[in-house]
């Protein structure tokens, strides 16, 4: 088998000990992005195999109508960046662990480490202290304040343990089977999502991007959000409604925005309107970057590569690409 690892842009899986479940396995790690299409798929035309760095890169039709030799794509997680159809198309089994039972404890210790950032203004206070000022302005106490959390799954419930030890009151939002879920754990769940979003003075979104979640972050939600309140989002930028959150910061409300995730990426340039708009602290989708969270995430995924190539593949989302016998 030969395998390309894409997008491991600082050359970290070889130095993790899950790595060395690829022994005997002709890899190929690049370190760099390839955004062209057309370049992306000539660079993967040797390759049986593909291990994909959360969706650094996408898996389009046009990219697998030119791979002819591929017959696996290794991942973790949600797959809104792999075209599952044009995979089954042209014979290329989709695996992707879904029910990965550790939360990513990575992403909740992100999401806090943003709040507390805006809550205190610490980029902008340090910006002020290397342009040779003092103190810039007044910060906000967590104690007492509210937390707001849309989704109630694993990375949620994480982030809701670290604010009850600041003592913040949290109060909840989800899809009506999670808030069910939620109260019958005896959470407090808003009355109404108009409620969630106005009484919250910290918002943070833990949904999965899927196509029944994309834009589920209206406009109007976030025009309900204070003036002073902060919108967090460690999740997927295609939860929130396409423009709005732009301009909700333009109107005032909410107040910031401490974002990790983006509609573009990587972003290159220096003038994007939301990451210069001074009221965003901005962070470059490192909520899962860390050794930790990359061997957990990794070590699921090559045990998907070494599991196909002995012939038992598991955590298959196109099985029909393969015999029905060999699918287990």
């Amino acid at each position: 088998m030969k395998l390309a690892i894409l997008d491991d842009w600082f050359d970290t899986l070889r130095k993790l000990p899950c790595f060395a479940k690829l022994d005997g396995i002709d890899v190929t790690v690049f370190t760099d992005h390839e955004p062209d299409p057309d370049k992306l798929a000539a660079r993967l035309k040797p390759f049986d195999a593909v291990v994909l760095f959360r969706e650094r890169s996408a898996m389009t039709a046009q990219i697998l109508d030119q791979l002819p030799n591929l017959k696996l794509i290794s991942q973790r997680s949600v797959y809104p960046h792999v075209d599952v159809e044009a995979c089954t198309a042209n014979g290329v089994l989709l695996c992707s662990n879904m029910h990965a039972g550790t939360p990513s404890y990575a992403a909740a210790e992100h999401t806090w480490a943003l709040i507390l950032a805006a809550m205190r203004q610490i980029p902008q206070q340090m910006a002020n202290m290397r342009a040779g000022r003092w103190q810039m302005g007044v910060g906000k106490t967590l104690q007492g304040r509210t937390l707001g959390l849309y989704g109630y799954g694993r990375i949620a419930k994480t982030v809701e343990s670290y604010a009850t030890a600041f003592g913040m009151k949290v109060v909840w939002w989800s899809s009506g089977e999670g808030r069910a879920r939620a109260a019958a754990d005896g959470k407090t769940v808003a009355a109404t999502r108009a409620d969630f979003f106005g009484q919250s003075d910290v918002v943070s979104v833990h949904v999965r991007l899927k196509p029944a979640t994309k834009g589920i972050i209206t406009a109007a939600d976030l025009a309900n959000m204070g003036s002073e309140a902060v919108f967090v989002n460690t999740s997927r930028a295609g939860l929130i409604e396409p423009g709005a959150m732009l301009a909700a910061l333009n109107a005032g409300r909410p107040g910031q925005a401490a974002l990790d995730v983006f509609d573009e990426e990587p972003i290159t340039w220096t003038d994007d309107p939301l990451l210069s708009h001074p009221n965003v602290i901005c962070t470059p989708h490192i909520g899962f970057v860390t050794e930790d969270e990359f061997e957990l995430q990794f070590s699921d995924i090559f045990d998907q590569v070494v599991a196909f190539q002995m012939g038992a593949p598991i955590h298959m989302i196109n099985p029909g690409v393969l015999d029905p016998s060999s699918a287990r």
